[in-house]
């Protein structure tokens, strides 16, 4: 069988459906960038590319006597190029993580990803959990929406749900994701709850999966100095909000551009000339 693609339109990421490419839903994380952006991003922006000129004065200088529209692009790009070189080490660490979980052999890495190696090798031995299922689609008609999982993983936990790495706890099927940002944010609670609620799940291969009864949902927080596993609450009031989120991605979409009508009345390119006018010729 054909396997799930994804496409873009306007900026969004849609997934295709594996048996008729008519069926076209919008991912999870563009669903979630319905959400108010955060007040510190603007901030945050303006300090990337003020700490890039400062950092590079002469060479900024030396650009703007030469291309000053240049100089301004190299330096209002800042908070861009940084936010890329996070994404794709994500990528590649979320690619080592997988392959770590799968039993993999991963030898010599990048010295900017050897951290993430390291207590990602240390996450399974503190917790030992089990594979069930690492990057499928879940998929949800009811709802409208699909999107790529990073794992579904049995852990055994205590009574204090403590991970017990010899499995003498009780076995728990959990909704996982990997994060290797700064800090865990909150929307990876939207971000599990919706893969959590959808209908089926479809594999590498194609074919389609019943979506499992899970007994929870946890995030691995990986940087370069630490990691953390974290129980996330992916309850129904959760999903709820989510579902606004879709509601809102179909008004942003489509319905807000088609609730304004055609002016049935407007000011005349010509100008006007009133009746006191006219009569008075």
């Amino acid at each position: 069988m054909a396997q799930v693609r994804t496409i873009y339109r306007g900026g969004a990421r849609f997934y295709v459906h594996p048996n008729n490419r008519e069926l076209v839903h919008p991912g999870v994380t563009t669903v979630l960038g319905m959400l108010p952006k955060q007040n510190f991003l603007g901030p945050w922006n303006a300090k990337m590319a003020a700490r890039l000129a400062v950092d590079s004065i002469d060479f900024v200088a030396d650009m703007a006597a030469r291309d000053r529209d240049g100089a301004i692009q190299y330096l209002s790009g800042a908070a861009r190029r940084y936010t890329k070189v996070r994404a794709d080490l994500g990528s590649e660490a979320h690619d080592l993580f997988e392959r770590l979980m799968r039993g993999e052999y991963v030898g010599r890495v990048r010295a900017d990803l050897t951290p993430y190696v390291e207590h990602f090798r240390e996450f399974l031995e503190v917790v030992n959990p089990e594979l069930v299922r690492a990057e499928d689609v879940a998929w949800s008609d009811t709802h409208g929406y699909a999107g790529s999982f990073d794992v579904v993983m049995r852990v055994w936990l205590d009574a204090d749900g403590n991970p017990t790495p010899d499995r003498s706890g009780v076995p728990h099927l959990i909704m996982g994701d990997w994060k290797t940002s700064k800090t865990t944010y909150s929307d990876v609670a939207l971000q599990m709850s919706a893969y959590m609620n959808a209908d089926y799940i479809i594999d590498a291969a194609g074919d389609r999966k019943p979506m499992p009864e899970f007994d929870g949902a946890a995030v691995l927080h990986v940087t370069d100095d630490t990691w953390a596993f974290k129980p996330v609450a992916t309850g129904p009031e959760i999903f709820a909000h989510f579902l606004h989120l879709r509601s809102t991605f179909d008004w942003d979409r489509d319905l807000s551009r088609r609730v304004i009508g055609k002016p049935v009345a407007k000011k005349d390119a010509k100008r006007l000339v009133t009746g006191t006018q006219r009569r008075a010729r």
